[in-house]
């Protein structure tokens, strides 16, 4: 009698990325799909060479349709959102890709103590619809966000930077001082965060990893003193202020991508060269979008986006005084193209 066949079996793969196996998974047919798990997903995405991706992917481009936001209504506790981003190759020159990520952010969950952002990413051969691989969002995620900013630093931040200050403690906190040192000569690192015990525990961590980190109590004093200052939170007010900053400073917002969030002031836009990863910025960060709104500033305040300042036709930092600023609300552009190098790296 002739049994039913199952729609998937499992199998070992002897592709390796950084020593970790990893499985693959038949589907019905014979198309693959490729599960790879955070461990995986981090060890192929080395920061110093994915910034180099990012740059050559920023400077192709890639089609990327309006990411999706919807709203989840919650009892009790602040609203969650549900974002759907895609994106695909726009050039025949290379293998086609389309690559979703599905992501949820659920601002309760600090008091839960779960992270607030979790996310899983697909991706398809454009070119016969096919499923390749579902990858650890969290970490395509984490891993593009912080190489991005690193990015944008390499050409926005001095030469000689050597300070860090990392405002907020999470998944995406912890790993800015990695990708800056990828790029700059970050020893010294100081850590705030509204909990002064998840700030405590990031700045042990950092103490492991060779840096020469330490709590900072005084958000103020820190600001001041920092070379480079990058926030990754989900505040709703203003946490830097423009009266704070010391000339040469380099600011990197990371953690606002709704119009009601707010990292810095409007005195620290105002006193800086500012720039963006996307011009979506525009219309989804609170750090724009309200002094936009207000008319304290026009999209003429905006110098370029990071694309611009890749291809030279924007000028970014002009002196070493100069204040300079990058806010960046995330691409799928810069997702598809991590997810990409993941693929690439264990095939």
């Amino acid at each position: 009698m002739n049994r039913a066949r199952p729609p998937f079996t499992w199998r070992s793969s002897q592709n390796v990325c950084g020593g970790l196996k990893i499985k693959r998974e038949r589907l019905m047919a014979d198309a693959k799909l490729t599960i790879v798990d955070a461990e995986t997903t981090a060890a192929c995405l080395p920061y110093r060479a994915l910034i180099d991706v990012l740059r050559g992917g920023f400077k192709t481009g890639c089609i990327a349709p309006v990411r999706h936001h919807h709203q989840m209504q919650k009892h009790r506790e602040p609203d969650a959102t549900l974002l759907l981003m895609p994106a695909w190759s726009n050039s025949e020159d290379h293998d086609q890709f389309l690559g979703v990520k599905l992501v949820t952010v659920v601002p309760g969950n600090t008091a839960r103590g779960l992270p607030g952002l979790t996310s899983t990413y697909v991706l398809y051969d454009a070119t016969t619809g096919q499923q390749l691989a579902l990858m650890d969002g969290n970490v395509i995620t984490a891993r593009r966000t912080v190489a991005t900013s690193a990015l944008a630093a390499q050409i926005l931040a001095r030469d000689d930077a050597k300070s860090l200050l990392v405002i907020g403690a999470g998944r995406v906190a912890s790993q800015l001082p990695d990708a800056y040192r990828a790029i700059r000569p970050i020893h010294k690192v100081m850590v705030w965060d509204i909990d002064p015990v998840a700030a405590s525990r990031l700045a042990h961590s950092l103490n492991e990893r060779g840096f020469a980190s330490q709590v900072a109590m005084d958000l103020e004093q820190a600001a001041a003193s920092a070379d480079i200052i990058s926030a990754a939170t989900l505040s709703t007010t203003p946490l830097i202020k423009g009266a704070w900053m010391r000339k040469g400073t380099h600011v990197d917002l990371i953690g606002g991508f709704t119009p009601t969030m707010r990292e810095a002031d409007d005195a620290t836009l105002l006193s800086a060269r500012a720039f963006v990863d996307t011009l979506e910025a525009l219309h989804e960060a609170g750090d724009l979008v309200q002094p936009l709104q207000s008319g304290l500033i026009s999209e003429a305040h905006i110098l370029g986006t990071l694309t611009d300042l890749i291809k030279g036709q924007v000028t970014g930092r002009r002196s070493s005084d100069e204040i300079t600023y990058f806010k960046s609300v995330g691409s799928a552009l810069a997702d598809l193209v991590t997810a990409q190098m993941v693929y690439q790296r264990i095939t």
